[in-house]
């Protein structure tokens, strides 16, 4: 059974969210849980939104855009995957927040698209924290100094900090990667940076949610630990 299964683990996710955050001495209130359903069936996805999410992300632009119509209006959409700039204008007023900004000249596409659809648009700054070859995002140093140049973009608003962390077999491992973003955060938060501010650090996945949840992370993207494996071949 499907739909059982899904609730099954959508609660198990939920009972270790709160399990992290009573470890942390923090309210659930403080933890967003984004469901990620990439390569999942709108079949799944309304199954999950039945139990109550309400925030659902995606890493690709189409399938995000294809989706939408597809489901209630109410939710709250979140584009976590590496956003190409010819792609900005298609989601520019879809999506509640963008996770993955890790250039200027992305932040300034989105400024000229925000404006052309009259919204402002919510970003957070990619961190590349533990400098993977592999991934997208900025460096840990560099990161201050990319807020300080998208704070002029009067239709872009930063909104915090995300990272994704390297997939290793102990979560444990990640935990000095979760609390350098947490201190980074603190950092540019005492800067008062005009247009900036640092109330969400996205970070934590299937893996290590849990740790992240304990070193700061406001919103958690978890995506296996939900909807199960993922089926590339689509």
């Amino acid at each position: 059974m499907r739909l059982d299964e899904l609730k099954e683990n959508l609660a198990n996710v939920e009972t270790r969210v709160s399990a992290a955050c009573d470890r942390a001495k923090r309210d659930r209130s403080e933890v967003t849980l984004i469901a990620v359903s990439k390569t999942k069936p709108i079949e799944d996805l309304k199954v999950i939104y039945d139990a109550g999410i309400r925030q659902f992300g995606e890493n690709k632009v189409q399938e995000l855009t294809g989706k939408i119509p597809e489901m209630p209006d109410d939710i709250d959409w979140h584009l976590i995957g590496h956003l190409q700039r010819n792609k900005v204008k298609y989601i520019i007023d879809k999506v509640k927040l963008i996770h993955s900004v890790d250039s200027y000249r992305l932040a300034e596409e989105i400024n000229i698209q925000a404006k052309k659809k009259g919204v402002v648009a919510n970003i957070l700054i990619e961190v590349n924290a533990a400098n993977e070859a592999t991934k997208f995002g900025v460096k840990l140093e560099e990161a201050k100094q990319l807020c300080h140049e998208i704070s002029h973009l009067d239709a872009v608003h930063v909104m915090g900090l995300m990272t994704i962390a390297p997939n290793v077999v102990v979560p444990e491992e990640n935990r000095p990667i979760f609390h350098k973003i947490k201190e980074l955060s603190v950092d540019i938060a005492n800067e008062n940076i005009d247009n900036v501010d640092m109330r969400i650090i996205s970070m934590g996945m299937t893996n290590d949610f849990e740790i992240a949840i304990e070193e700061g992370a406001t919103h958690v993207r978890v995506g296996t630990a939900i909807f199960g494996e993922r089926n590339y071949s689509i």
